[in-house]
């Protein structure tokens, strides 16, 4: 599992972006349907069949239908910003994560609507509103509802939603450019590149387009995700997804470090949202790279991390804190006695070896063995069912944001060595860019069209 700088905190400098606020009805509607849905949008929530009696069915549009209770101010995030939020967003609980392709007959038109339908109903789901004005119940019985309704009566849990753009979207497989924006993708958008141990499958890898939820109720994040690929119908599909439990990293210095499914503490020293300055060095992008578009965006790395956990169980404890090279219980440095103690790694143990083994995660991760580079992590557990032997289909999908994907690459390619690759097997990849924020009233990925 490739793990971020494992450095001792710093004093935060600065709160995160992505400040609660209490809930409310977002912008006004944008133009084109009642709903601030375009005509396709409003066409994929109500499917095919409904498309005869659309005007009809808009004509009597009720008002927004009210929640049996409301979000605290705790529990929901402003969608619109200069950055996205759900990076340095406290990281939540729960993660409904999709890579979606564009069906061959998608147009630009097509693209950059779906990316307004998206930020309209983006900007109401994370109030803990329906996907529109209409909602679950408020339309014409005689057509199908705009929003599905299974988070009816729930609050907005925390939830944010952060969108991305695959290299394929810019430079097709065949190197087509199929929406006129092949010479705005940034010299860093490209595929990643084959790592050691990789066994990649293609199913699980890849995608033109990318929603994460994350949300304190996985209701509420597949709730968004369910909405927003129906938005998508005609004009994307979802290529693979993943479910998450269990963050496996900390954004927050008032967060506890959480553990991974091997029972270590993971992310110990992320990057928080409070240290402004190691955000602003190491996540955002700024305008210096060839895409100025890109300001304030940042690239989104997903690994989906599968662990041999039944091996792992049968390991001697020594073995398995030498191979993390921290303790398991305090998560200490083996150099150290407590959590954030800073990595000595020129100590040595009674036999005269070294304190910390230099194949350890801990060791190969840190920044001054890889020239300072630093990720944002943001990952989750997952356990998707068993295999034929009983054994457990688990793991980590790892989630990580960085200024390049130059810093994760180099951290990955330390990582060769890493005694944990005898108990995981990367088996999906995928890289996005993640534009900047919008204002009420345009959308994400607006400034790589104009």
């Amino acid at each position: 599992m490739t793990t971020p700088a494992d450095i001792p905190p710093t004093t935060p400098t600065d709160p995160s972006s992505a400040a609660p606020t209490p809930a409310a009805d977002p912008s006004p509607p944008a133009k084109g349907t009642p709903s601030g849905l375009s005509r396709r949008g409003l066409l994929g929530l109500l499917g095919v069949s409904a498309t005869a009696g659309f005007v009809g069915g808009v004509a009597s549009v009720a008002a927004a239908v009210p929640r049996s209770d409301s979000p605290s101010v705790a529990e929901s995030y402003e969608f619109y910003g200069k950055n996205q939020a759900g990076i340095v967003t406290p990281a939540q609980d729960r993660l409904f994560f999709a890579s979606y392709d564009m069906l061959p007959t998608a147009t630009r038109e097509d693209l950059i609507e779906l990316l307004q339908d998206w930020t309209f109903a983006a900007s109401r789901l994370t109030q803990g509103l329906d996907v529109s004005e209409t909602g679950a119940v408020g339309g014409s019985p005689l057509l199908p509802p705009d929003d599905t309704g299974e988070a009816l009566g729930l609050p907005a849990s925390g939830l944010t939603l952060t969108f991305g753009l695959g290299p394929t979207l810019f430079t097709a497989a065949d190197g087509t450019d199929r929406y006129g924006i092949a010479d705005r993708q940034p010299t860093e958008l490209r595929e990643l590149p084959l790592f050691a141990f990789d066994i990649l499958e293609e199913a699980q890898s890849g995608g033109d387009l990318c929603i994460q939820a994350c949300a304190n109720d996985p209701q509420v994040a597949l709730h968004a995700i369910r909405n927003l690929s129906r938005i998508a119908f005609g004009r994307a599909h979802i290529r693979w997804s993943q479910l998450g439990f269990g963050r496996t990293s900390s954004t927050s210095t008032a967060q506890a470090t959480p553990r991974n499914l091997f029972g270590f503490k993971d992310g110990t020293a992320n990057i928080m949202a409070e240290d402004h300055a190691a955000v602003t060095r190491s996540v955002w992008a700024d305008a210096s790279g060839d895409r100025g578009w890109m300001a304030g965006g940042t690239y989104l790395v997903t690994r989906k991390i599968h662990m041999t956990i039944e091996t792992w169980d049968r390991a001697r404890l020594e073995e398995q804190e030498n191979i993390f090279g921290r303790d398991k219980g305090e998560g200490a440095p083996l150099s150290g006695t407590k959590e954030f103690d800073s990595p000595n790694f020129d100590a040595v143990r009674s036999d005269g070896g070294p304190a910390i083994p230099v194949n350890s995660h801990v060791h190969l991760a840190h920044p001054n063995n890889n020239k300072g580079a630093q990720i944002l992590r943001r990952g989750y557990n997952y356990v998707d069912g068993n295999n034929g032997l009983g054994q457990l289909n688990a793991g980590l999908f790892f989630i990580s944001f960085q200024r390049s994907p130059e810093q994760f690459i180099r951290i990955q390619k330390k990582l060769a060595t890493d005694a944990l690759n005898e108990y995981i097997r990367h088996v999906g990849s995928a890289l996005f860019a993640v534009p900047p924020g919008c204002a009420s009233g345009g959308y994400i990925g607006e400034g790589l069209f104009t």
